[in-house]
Order: structure tokens, then sequence, then C-alpha cells
């Protein structure tokens, strides 16, 4: 069944959510929905998906806490900042941040690009992959070296262990 459906889950997960998006589960739903995922997973044989080898679990249950708490606590600081403001003298400031990485793995730098989106306050904007440096954009500002390292011990060390 893999020569003609290469990825069956994938297919399956597809038509699925192809029903519940049409709200129908008429034949002509259901026929639609497999020629659409039965094309999506062929334009997924076409791409040739690099296979993603995962170690060290407990690196990723590390993982995993620590971005569920800075979610959190980036939640927190980014609505106090919205609700309560800051005084007068002290500005907020927005900008830019340039970050090195060590990281070469694509499913690994995927991941860091989904944990920094995630994080309320913090925007992944491009990656140069010929200097291996990451543009972040922060709604409030701290010192530049603050952020390198905070992206580099937090995430980037255990995404490392974990896809490297």
């Amino acid at each position: 069944m893999t020569r003609l459906l290469p990825y069956p889950l994938l297919w399956l997960a597809l038509v699925v959510m192809w029903l519940l998006l049409v709200g129908s589960v008429a034949p002509r739903s259901i026929l639609m929905g497999s020629l659409a995922a039965f094309g999506a997973c062929w334009a997924l044989v076409a791409l040739r998906p690099p296979q993603a080898r995962l170690r060290r679990p407990r690196a990723m249950a590390q993982l995993a806490w620590v971005v569920l708490v800075e979610i959190v606590r980036s939640n927190n600081a980014v609505a106090r900042i919205v609700l309560r403001g800051r005084p007068r003298e002290v500005p907020r400031q927005s900008g830019f941040v340039l970050v090195p990485l060590d990281l070469r793995d694509p499913y690994g730098l995927a991941v860091l690009g989904c944990i920094i989106t995630a994080t309320p306050g913090t925007v992944w904007v491009e990656y140069d992959s010929a200097r291996s440096t990451m543009l972040l954009h922060v709604l409030d500002l701290i010192p530049d070296d603050d952020w390198v390292h905070i992206i580099k011990d937090r995430y980037e060390s255990r995404l490392r262990e974990i896809f490297e």
C-alpha cells in the first residue's frame, strides 16, 4: 500500500481534517478530501524530507518544560506591558537582535522557530543559512548579549542534544 499511498497516516489525517472543515460526510466530500490528501501526500514525496533522528527523550522533556514555563512567563510580561504600560521615564523599546546559531539540523531549526514565535513578545524574522544567524524581533528589548544567551542556553543547547 505504501507504493500507491506513501504516507497513509498523513492521508487519513488530511481526509479527516477536510471532512471537519467541510462539515459534511457526503460521498462527494469524502471523494474530494481523498483526492486532495492523495495529491498532498505525493507532493510531500516529491519534496523528499530528510529523516529526523530524535535523541535523548529526557532533553525533550526538559525542553518542553522550559518552553511551557517561558510561554506562561512571557504571556504575563506582555500582558503587563500592554495593560499597564511603562512610566514615561523608562520608555519601552522594541527592536531586532541578531543571534548566531550553532544548530544546523533543519528540524531543530524549525522547532526553534516555532518555540520563539510561540513565545509572546518575540518573533523569528529571518534565518541566514550562509552565516548561520537568526534575526529576532523583540517587544521589550534588553541588551543584545542577554538575548543571545537566552536563546543559546535555554533552547539551542537542548535542541542540539535532541537533533544532532
